[in-house]
């Protein structure tokens, strides 16, 4: 007997269900180009490090921009609210479990300090970094002018879930198009999920748009809200809409894939699935020079009502040269994250990662049930 149905739901995949079909022409890894651009800026590899305060200070930012990726400061985290953020850094690598949550919400109590924004912006920058920085939606028309004095280069407006057509009761919010005229540097905006949000995002103007709610691994949303969609169908959806904006505007928006990843195949995964380039924040925790000390946690965390993130202690695998470029000193693929990716692009033919779209993906098995089962139980 035939009934109604209320809600239609479509079957949504993560990166465990799904696995990349080869080629059937190969290529050397070593002439793939792997490129990624955000407006006037090039990187030499598609890896942006998270606006994470476990991940990403001056040094860390410093650093992976001589490897040639990016890394973005967030500026209402640790590193703008002490002088001394180090000291807070091993305070909440230290304590206890039970102790996290109430000392975060308190460390994330204090003040944001407008000059020492400025301070890490110009440190950045000093260093010969391209600056990257990140706020809220709701702080954006407060710390835009002064990353802009400050000559950061490039402008995340980033929260849980982001939307080009908001509600509320401020007589006036924030309106991309009039922040795009406002602040010469390209705009990357996020996060999303969905085709239609991502097409608004684009046709607001801004210069790059972040994929994922819920999928990192220090973050709860997921279980606290229940919101979110597994990142390769988001990445799917969301490149369509790049697409099909590309096509009215002849304008291409690159999509960064933002959370989720454990390994060198979920990156080439995001890649196979649309992405330009990917976010990463809980591998990149594990780098001998990440400020976190082998813990990470969610920027979501420190609310003060509720906190969507937890700690984790992910601990100290490698420099973040090894975990980029290898050699690897790990068999779970953690490592050589370039490496894997080139290698994919090789196997599937790929020598650009616009070609890397192209590739054919399947529906997978778990891998349980395709002979890894020894090599799970002795994780």
């Amino acid at each position: 007997m035939a009934t109604p149905q209320f809600k239609e739901l479509r079957r949504s995949y993560g990166f465990d269900e799904v696995a990349i079909v080869p080629g059937d022409v190969t290529i050397n890894p070593d002439q793939t180009n792997i490129d990624f651009k955000i407006g006037n800026f090039t990187f030499s590899i598609p890896i942006i490090a998270s606006a994470m305060d476990a991940v990403t200070d001056v040094n860390f930012a410093t650093l992976i921009s001589q490897l040639g990726g990016l890394a973005v400061l967030n500026l209402e985290g640790i590193q703008t609210r002490y002088d001394n953020p180090q000291e807070i850094l091993a305070e909440i690598a230290q304590v206890s479990d039970a102790e996290i949550t109430p000392l975060l919400q308190k460390a994330y109590s204090q003040p944001i300090k407008e000059n020492i924004i400025g301070e890490r912006i110009q440190a950045i920058k000093q260093s010969g970094a391209v600056c990257a920085v990140s706020a809220l939606p709701a702080n954006t028309k407060r710390f835009a002018p002064i990353a802009t004095e400050a000559k950061a280069d490039i402008l995340v407006v980033q929260s849980t879930v982001t939307t080009a057509r908001h509600t509320s009761r401020s007589l006036r919010g924030l309106i991309f198009p009039e922040l795009c005229q406002s602040v010469a540097m390209p705009i990357i905006v996020g996060n999303c999920v969905s085709y239609s949000a991502c097409l608004d995002l684009m046709r607001t103007g801004i210069s790059g748009v972040l994929v994922g709610v819920g999928p990192g691994a220090a973050c709860t949303t997921r279980e606290v809200l229940g919101v979110g969609v597994p990142q390769i169908t988001a990445t799917i959806d969301c490149a369509a809409a790049r697409d099909k904006y590309l096509g009215e505007s002849g304008r291409y928006v690159p999509v960064i894939t933002d959370g989720g990843f454990r390994k060198g195949g979920d990156l080439c995964k995001a890649i196979a699935a649309g992405a330009d380039a990917v976010m990463i924040g809980s591998i990149f925790a594990q780098a001998k020079e990440a400020p976190g000390l082998g813990y990470h946690w969610g920027m979501s965390q420190p609310h003060p009502a509720l906190p969507r993130g937890t700690r984790i202690k992910v601990g100290t695998t490698g420099t973040l040269e090894q975990i980029l470029f290898g050699p690897a000193s790990v068999t779970d693929g953690s490592q050589n994250l370039i490496g894997a990716l080139r290698s994919a692009m090789g196997v599937c033919g790929a020598s650009t990662v616009q070609e890397m779209h192209n590739a054919q993906m399947v529906i997978a098995p778990a891998i349980t049930t395709e002979g890894k089962s020894w090599q799970l139980s002795a994780t």
